[in-house]
């Protein structure tokens, strides 16, 4: 009696962990750009199993995003800042051409609220990080950073530390694409890694 119960309970964890890891998908599979969809004429392209975005001759706004949309999730990703590298990870965004819609989770060099939100073509910011924990960024390193969106509420982290926490309706309204953003201006370059998300 024991050994059936104990075999159905392991069955039964085994079910478990199986079905918490399908809910994990991976977004870049370090070969191409399967699944995304490039906005603009920056550039976005794979090298040595990375996914690199670098600004093109034009200088201006570029946008990579998923072809797929997605509403609550937890998503993980890791970046590494080289030259400039003003960028973002959009959220509930829909893009045409270059204008997007949406909300961003902040990636600039230090001092510039890494991990705040901003909604583009909206209200501008709408959280930024307490200035002391900009020291969680690592400039020139590989950092890992957490969206999690559930309904209204945002929470970002960096490395391991909670940037933010954001509850607002409007978000909680609508899904949208991920979408990594090169800022205009020119000289920015930054790679990216891991990105993968769980459907919550």
């Amino acid at each position: 009696m024991k050994l059936k119960l104990s075999l159905s309970l392991f069955i039964l964890l085994s079910l478990s962990v199986a079905t918490f890891a399908q809910k994990k998908q991976t977004l870049f599979n370090g070969k191409d750009l399967t699944g995304w969809k490039i906005y603009g004429t920056e550039k976005w392209y794979v090298e040595d199993g990375l996914l690199v975005c670098e600004s093109g001759p034009d200088k201006e706004y570029g946008y990579l995003g998923t072809e797929q949309k997605f509403k609550d999730f937890e998503l993980t990703l890791e970046f590494k800042q080289e030259a400039n590298g003003n960028s973002g990870v959009f959220f509930h965004s829909s893009i045409e051409g270059t204008k997007i819609s949406g909300w961003q989770a902040e990636v600039a060099p230090p001092g510039s609220s890494t991990g705040g939100i901003y909604e583009s073509y909206g209200r501008g910011w709408l959280i930024k990080p307490e200035p002391e924990k900009d020291k969680a960024l690592k400039m020139g390193e590989w950092n890992k950073m957490t969206v999690k969106v559930v309904g209204n509420v945002v929470t970002t982290f960096l490395n391991g530390t909670q940037m933010i926490t954001l509850d607002d309706a409007k978000i909680g309204g609508k899904d949208g694409c991920i979408a990594l953003q090169i800022h205009s201006g020119g000289g920015i370059k930054v790679k990216w890694r891991k990105i993968k998300i769980k459907q919550l």
